[in-house]
């Protein structure tokens, strides 16, 4: 595990081309988040264009095969910044990446059951507006350097609700697992402090990079990065998927020694035996 301090834009640099299987990372969103190091309002061009800079730098990392999953969330009062950045790094003379696919990360959903119940679950920030609804999910576009890379879509798959259709369907092998679609319902655990257990105002769950890497397909293997760290979220995903070729950058210094913190915590040994950890800086 490789835990690095310091701005991305002159870490990412340093790193070697073609060295990174995966990167899974939330940015700023430019929405006027109060994070301790990094200031969240600048103007949207200008945002913009720091995006591509650092996501230039995802791209040179990257192997050709490799996959850049980018969550992206937005506010009622600025809801195009999704579809702005997807476009600014997308479209245009000089795409930096192909969107392959945009999966939709749900945080609260509420369905009826063929018996007529109503079942609710997940968390949401609720909104006290005359004029938004509250918003329950977020962005997670899928981005390659050409658009061809193939994915492991049953390792992040669900059983068939209709067992019938294990035999009726050739594509399934006899297995009963199936794709599960560009919709990921993964609610936030339940925590009893913010302060203690979540200090980042904008974090992702662990299961929601655990997704990311079951369905690029190269397991333990994957070589994994993070530009965006926060307080270790895909670091600690990327320990209980066994991977130990582990890249993360965080700017702030206070959330980065959270990280390691939670990381520690993630990979100390059961008690009564001995062991040894130890991240670079």
């Amino acid at each position: 595990m490789n835990l690095l301090h310091g701005d991305c834009l002159k870490i990412l640099p340093t790193l070697t081309e073609s060295s990174v299987d995966l990167a899974v990372t939330s940015p700023p969103y430019n929405l006027g988040i109060a994070y301790k190091s990094f200031k969240d309002t600048a103007p949207r061009e200008e945002f913009l264009l720091w995006c591509r800079k650092w996501a230039a730098e995802v791209k040179r990392v990257m192997t050709d095969d490799a996959s850049f999953f980018l969550n992206v969330g937005a506010s009622p009062a600025s809801p195009l910044l999704p579809h702005q950045l997807i476009l600014a790094l997308t479209d245009g003379d000089a795409p930096l990446f192909t969107l392959q696919n945009t999966f939709h990360w749900i945080k609260s959903i509420t369905i009826e059951t063929p018996a007529g119940d109503q079942v609710s679950a997940g968390h949401f920030k609720p909104i006290n507006s005359k004029r938004f609804v509250n918003d329950c999910h977020e962005y997670v576009f899928h981005l390659t350097k050409y658009g061809a890379v193939e994915l492991d879509r049953r390792a992040a798959g669900v059983p068939y609700v209709h067992k019938s259709n294990i035999a009726r369907w050739g594509h399934t092998g006899g297995a009963d697992l199936r794709c599960r679609g560009n919709t990921w319902f993964i609610p936030y655990e339940t925590i009893q402090s913010r302060d203690k257990e979540r200090p980042h105002p904008a974090t992702f769950p662990v299961a929601l990079v655990e997704q990311c890497v079951r369905i690029h397909g190269k397991g333990a293997a994957t070589r994994l990065l993070d530009p965006f760290l926060g307080i270790g979220t895909s670091a600690i995903a990327a320990h209980r998927a066994g991977i130990t070729e582990f890249t993360g950058i965080e700017l702030d210094a206070h959330y980065l020694e959270t990280a390691r913190e939670r990381l520690a915590a993630e990979t100390a040994p059961p008690a009564g035996q001995l062991g040894l950890f130890d991240t670079r800086s």
